[in-house]
């Protein structure tokens, strides 16, 4: 697959604007071992090769492990994440497929007991801001280097 065009290039002020929500993101208090666990789940869950790739790498220089990182997929059937992670993966996996469940109330009661309003709101835009980065990635088949 060809990339198709380099959106950075095309439009430097719509990728100034996802870079804001990414500042904003990095002074919310969400945590960045359970960030990069969040845009990896998204970006699989949407098929995103480059950003697969990148926030694999990315993880894993934050120290976490192969052994996480390669479970992350199915991580309802291991041992290896804590309540809190699970409750941010399962809010990751509804709100990313929102046209599938709309969110339903069994994922709203699994996670509120685990973030407080504010940051359940900077998860949210966590999750709605990777899913934009991944729909850009993947409309112009931008390529893992």
């Amino acid at each position: 697959m060809e990339p198709r065009l380099d959106f950075y290039k095309a439009s430097p002020s719509a990728i100034k604007a996802l870079l804001g929500l990414e500042d904003q993101i990095a002074k919310s208090g969400v945590e960045k071992p359970l960030a990069e666990l969040v845009r990896l789940r998204a970006s699989q869950i949407n098929s995103c090769a480059y950003c697969v790739d990148m926030h694999t790498a990315d993880a894993r220089k934050a120290g976490e492990t192969d052994r996480r990182l390669a479970t992350v997929s199915v991580w309802r059937e291991t041992p290896f994440f804590t309540d809190r992670e699970r409750a941010a993966l399962d809010w990751t996996e509804s709100v990313t497929l929102v046209s599938v469940d709309q969110v339903p109330d069994r994922v709203w009661n699994a996670v509120r007991p685990h973030f407080t309003d504010e940051e359940l709101v900077n998860l949210t835009l966590l999750v709605a801001a990777i899913n934009s980065w991944n729909r850009f990635a993947i409309a112009f088949r931008k390529m893992p280097v």
